[in-house]
């Protein structure tokens, strides 16, 4: 009986000691195998990075005591790992980094609600994961792209600086209850049909939004930055509270399907705005508070019709083509040249067709720099604003191993 006892007393040294040696100090863990997973699983909190081997696999459980990594968990280049999982974690301090993890097809955590940053990229096989009700509702950035993920639900962040979510061909719906994005939100070329819903967000920085069927956001209400709606498939955007948009620029560019613009509320638009080659929209006609755009407008399409009814101030220059006639709005888009528009009115005409060929943005530097109003008064001052800020949204992509 005693020699029963002491050897089970030494075996749980063993156990503390090895769970010690892997992970209760305040060093980086490195799991090879189930068997490393189970003694860091030891420990109640990782004061540092837990980092799967290339080899580690094909199942990784970390469910036991382990409810806190201070550090990020990180896998990279394994195309072995089938299944990870831990019943336990429920917060990851840094990265929760899965790149290039080609055979997971696996990935359960229903108590993790806290990370630092979701940076996901190239899971080839990953359905969806499984991270339990509420799931995660706290983390600062979210990339999830090049994935086989349909469903990201469990994603239930309320505030973050940067969401980009990136060619996930299966992802056909996302319901996000984001309420305030402090940089940037990028989502394109993901599923056919997508739809989007974020009806809880009140408040964004910049948004770049292509290749989804529906979007909703019935409670926004500011945009700090830049707006950009390019090559999607909804019918109609409405956006019934938004009054202002700051800074940046205002665009619905290449929307084949694209019938009715309905921004009821907006009065500013702090740089430019574009709307073009949007061939289904023959209206423009829901802009009705708008009173002030501080760069360039410029709306090339096969208009019957553009009413701007309050439009007070126009930094820049203007300009209105359309394949059809619009002759009647000409008549009053012209009066605002010199007074109004800063930049002069420069083109207002229709039947042209070749209306719907540029695409290129108004840009907020289509006037004046200094606003004094004087313009220059050149059609070659409407402003081509290079698309940086689609480049830097999109270089988000690139940059989720060092976020943060």
């Amino acid at each position: 009986m005693y020699n029963k006892e002491l050897l089970s007393a030494v075996a749980a040294l063993g156990l503390v000691s090895g769970a010690a040696a892997l992970g209760c100090k305040d060093d980086p863990v490195t799991i090879n195998n189930q068997g490393d997973a189970t003694q860091a699983a030891n420990c109640k909190t990782i004061p540092n990075d837990v980092v799967l081997d290339v080899g580690a696999g094909p199942m990784i459980d970390l469910g036991g005591s382990l409810s806190e990594i201070q550090g990020s968990l990180i896998v990279k280049n394994n195309g072995l790992i089938q299944t990870l999982q831990s019943s336990s974690l429920e917060t990851i301090g840094g990265d929760f980094q899965l790149n290039n993890v080609t055979s997971l097809t696996s990935l359960v955590f229903p108590n993790l609600g806290e990370v630092g940053t979701i940076d996901w990229s190239t899971l080839n096989k990953l359905p969806e994961p499984t991270l339990g009700n509420p799931g995660i509702t706290k983390a600062k950035k979210v990339t999830v792209q090049d994935t086989f993920i349909g469903s990201l639900d469990g994603l239930n962040v309320q505030s973050l600086s940067d969401m980009n979510i990136n060619n996930n061909r299966r992802l056909t719906k996302f319901s996000t209850s984001i309420k305030t994005l402090s940089n940037a939100l990028y989502v394109t070329a993901n599923g056919l049909n997508l739809t989007m819903e974020m009806p809880n967000l009140e408040w964004i920085a910049n948004m770049t939004i292509a290749n989804v069927s529906s979007f909703a956001v019935p409670s926004l209400k500011a945009v700090n930055g830049s707006m950009r709606f390019d090559s999607n498939y909804f019918t109609s955007f409405l956006a019934p509270n938004l009054t202002e948009i700051q800074d940046g620029d205002l665009s619905f560019v290449s929307n084949p399907q694209l019938q009715n613009i309905s921004i009821p509320m907006l009065k500013s638009v702090g740089g430019g705005l574009t709307i073009a080659n949007n061939t289904q929209l023959d209206k423009v006609d829901g802009l009705d508070s708008l009173e002030d755009v501080g760069g360039a407008i410029k709306m090339r399409g096969s208009f019957n019709e553009i009413d701007l009814p309050k439009l007070g101030n126009v930094v820049g220059t203007a300009e209105f083509v359309s394949t059809n006639d619009i002759q009647a709005s000409c008549d009053a888009l012209n009066k605002l040249s010199g007074s109004v528009v800063q930049g002069k009115v420069t083109t207002c005409k229709g039947n042209d067709a070749t209306a719907n060929n540029d695409t290129s943005s108004a840009g907020n530097q289509g006037g004046n720099s200094s606003g004094n109003g004087k313009g220059d008064g050149n059609a070659g001052s409407i402003a081509s604003v290079s698309m940086s800020t689609v480049v830097s949204l999109a270089a988000l992509g690139g940059l989720v191993a060092t976020f943060l």
